[in-house]
């Protein structure tokens, strides 16, 4: 699903418990995770739940950065699906120019989660902004 469509969509739900529901099933419609991805290097710091996410980068003078992901948790994967909506496919320079935050905030989620999952949600931004970086670093 693409960004504008999870926008739309979001923009549809009023009430948080749809919009739980709503993220609960962005995160049934990924792709399977490859078991072999599991791995700790994947594996993101700072979440409460298993969360792990891939990044594959195509080299060049300006880096495009693919990520997938999986958690055991179904509202983190949901949380997941918005991020690789968001930064997949992504210059490594967009990518530390976009505010996942702000996002989060436009499709009121943040207020609704606890802060725990703030808090993982913030690592798993990290994550994606670190590899952005690195990838910039080499290229």
């Amino acid at each position: 699903m693409t960004l504008d469509e999870i926008t739309e969509n979001f923009a549809l739900l009023d009430d948080w418990e749809d919009r739980y529901r709503y993220l609960i099933e962005l995160g049934r419609l990924m792709p399977p995770f490859p078991a072999e991805a599991r791995t700790d290097a994947n594996k993101v710091q700072g979440c409460a739940s298993q969360v792990w996410l891939s990044t594959r980068i195509e080299p060049g003078p300006e880096p495009i950065l693919t990520f997938t992901g999986d958690s055991d948790a179904h509202i983190v994967k949901g949380l997941i699906a918005v991020l690789v909506a968001l930064y997949s496919g992504q210059p490594a320079r967009a990518i530390l120019d976009t505010d996942a935050i702000e996002l989060f905030d436009r499709f009121g989620l943040r207020e609704h989660l606890t802060p725990q999952r703030s808090n993982g949600l913030r690592s798993m931004i990290e994550r994606v902004r670190a590899d952005a970086r690195a990838a910039l670093a080499e290229a």
